[in-house]
C-alpha cells in the first residue's frame, strides 16, 4: 500500500510572527516547525506500515526550499521518501492555490490513501485537505480520530460535536488527521543520520499535472488580505481603587454578571 502524507512547514508562533507588504506571511524570517496536525497524520501512517511492512510512506510539502528540513524530520521519524514542490510562481498561494499546487503534485505519485492534517496553525482554515481531494476526485473523510486499513477500505473514527461517526470507504481516500489522533513518536539518532542523507525529491511549476497558470500563486488566488497584524488592539479595560473587601465583591459581581457563576 502507498501512503502520502501531506506536510508542512509552518512559523513557530512562539517566536513571533512577521508579515511581507502584501501581507502575507514572511516564512523566510521566521523559526518553522512541522504543523502538529500533520505530524499526528504521519504518525498515523507510520503506525500503519509498522502493521503491514510492505507499506510505503512518501511526504509531500509545498514551501520554500528550507522546508526541505520538516521532509527529513520525516523520514528519521520512519518516512521512505519525500518530495519538496517549491517555486516562486507558487508564493504568497491562498488554500485554492495551494491545493491545486498539492492535487497537481499528487498526480505524479501512486497513492491508495493521502493523509493531510485538519489544518495548519498558520491558517486555521481546514481547507486545504477537502480540497485536495477535490481536485482528484476521491473521496476525503475529516477530522479523523483513528483510522483502521481493512483491505482496500479505510475505516475512520470521525470527531463530530459531542460524539463521532464510524466511516468506511474504498480506496484511494483522503484522511485529514487531528492533533488528538495520537502522540507522534520522536526522531531516533540512526534515522536522523539516515534522512540526512537521503535524497528528497524537488519539483517546480513545470513538474505539476494538470494545472492551469491563473489558479496558482498570489495572482491565482482569490482570497484577498485586507490587513494583516501580528498585534490585536485591547482597550484601556476598566479600572477601579477598591480596598481588598470591596475588591472581592466587586469581582464576584463581575462573575455573576457574565455568569461564570
Amino acid at each position: 500500500m502507498n501512503i502520502v502524507v501531506c506536510i508542512k512547514q509552518v512559523p513557530d508562533t512562539a517566536g513571533g510572527v512577521k508579515f511581507n507588504p502584501d501581507g502575507t506571511l514572511d516564512r523566510a524570517s521566521m523559526l518553522a516547525i512541522m504543523n502538529p496536525d500533520d505530524k499526528a497524520g504521519l504518525e498515523a501512517a507510520l503506525r500503519i506500515k509498522d502493521a503491514n511492512p510492505d507499506t510505503k510512506v512518501t511526504v509531500l510539502t509545498m514551501g520554500l526550499p528550507k522546508a526541505d528540513a520538516v521532509l527529513r524530520e520525516a523520514m528519521a521519524m520512519g518516512a521512505d521518501d519525500a518530495v519538496l514542490v517549491t517555486d516562486r510562481v507558487l508564493g504568497g498561494a491562498d488554500t485554492w492555490a495551494t491545493s491545486t499546487t498539492i492535487a497537481g503534485a499528487l498526480r505524479n505519485l501512486d497513492y491508495d490513501m493521502i493523509i493531510t492534517g485538519r489544518q495548519a496553525i498558520d491558517g486555521d482554515t481546514a481547507q486545504v485537505g477537502p480540497q485536495i481531494a477535490e481536485h482528484l476526485g476521491i473521496p476525503v473523510i475529516s477530522y479523523a480520530e483513528d483510522i483502521k486499513v481493512e483491505g482496500k477500505t479505510v475505516i475512520v473514527k470521525r470527531q463530530y460535536e459531542d460524539r463521532y461517526h464510524i466511516l468506511k470507504a474504498q480506496m484511494p481516500v483522503l484522511v485529514t488527521a487531528l492533533s488528538e489522533l495520537n502522540e507522534p513518536r520522536y526522531m531516533t539518532p540512526g534515522g536522523i543520520f539516515d534522512a540526512f542523507d537521503k535524497e528528497v525529491t524537488v519539483w517546480g511549476r513545470a513538474d505539476l499535472k494538470d494545472v492551469d497558470d491563473s489558479d496558482l500563486g498570489l495572482k491565482g488566488s482569490p482570497t484577498k488580505i485586507a490587513k494583516a497584524s501580528d498585534k490585536v488592539p485591547k482597550g484601556a479595560g476598566e479600572k477601579v481603587h477598591l480596598d481588598p473587601t470591596e475588591s472581592v465583591a466587586y469581582i464576584m459581581d463581575k462573575f455573576k454578571e457574565k455568569h461564570i457563576i
